[in-house]
């Protein structure tokens, strides 16, 4: 009996008890600490960070936050970087994504703001600015990368759709 109050004890507090809740005041200090500069308000922000330009947009009512930067104006990349920037989307840049709004390529980090953690926060300001940083070459938000091919390497598609059972190592 014992062991069991202290489990559902323990359950409860670390979904409860040591939670945080992010808030706009908590992300400025964040970024005050991280970035080289920083400008702007409450829910939106432009700073530097890494010589590259993030800017951060957060909806406190729809527990929304982003923080993103532009990497190329969409008209000047061909289609082969526009392939290469999705491969990476699903094997080198981890918690960022590429995405086009507005004719403009950006690298996008996006997360519920109330679930966001310091840790997250810090990351993410990095992996944004190394996402745009290294576009056309590694297209890496991180060190780690998990596979995948660039558009260069001959890659047979299938006709016919994919077994996930016949995937084995392959991708």
């Amino acid at each position: 009996m014992y062991k069991s109050f202290i489990s559902v004890l323990f359950l409860f507090l670390s979904f409860t008890g040591f939670s945080q809740e992010m808030t706009n005041e908590k992300l400025e200090a964040i970024f005050s600490k991280k970035v080289d500069t920083i400008s702007g308000y409450s829910g939106y922000w432009e700073m530097i960070h890494k010589k590259r330009q993030l800017l951060c947009i957060t909806d406190v009512n729809h527990n929304r936050m982003r923080i993103i930067s532009p990497v190329a104006k969409t008209n000047l990349l061909d289609k082969d970087l526009l392939l290469d920037a999705l491969t990476a989307n699903f094997h080198s840049a981890l918690d960022v994504k590429y995405a086009i709004s507005k004719d403009v390529l950006w690298s996008v980090f996006i997360h519920p703001l109330k679930e966001l953690s310091v840790t997250e926060a810090e990351s993410a300001i990095d992996q944004v600015a190394n996402a745009a940083i290294n576009f056309g070459t590694t297209f890496s938000s991180t060190e780690m990368i998990f596979g995948g091919e660039s558009t260069n390497t001959n890659i047979e598609t299938p006709e016919e759709p994919i077994d996930s059972n016949q995937l084995n190592n392959k991708f």
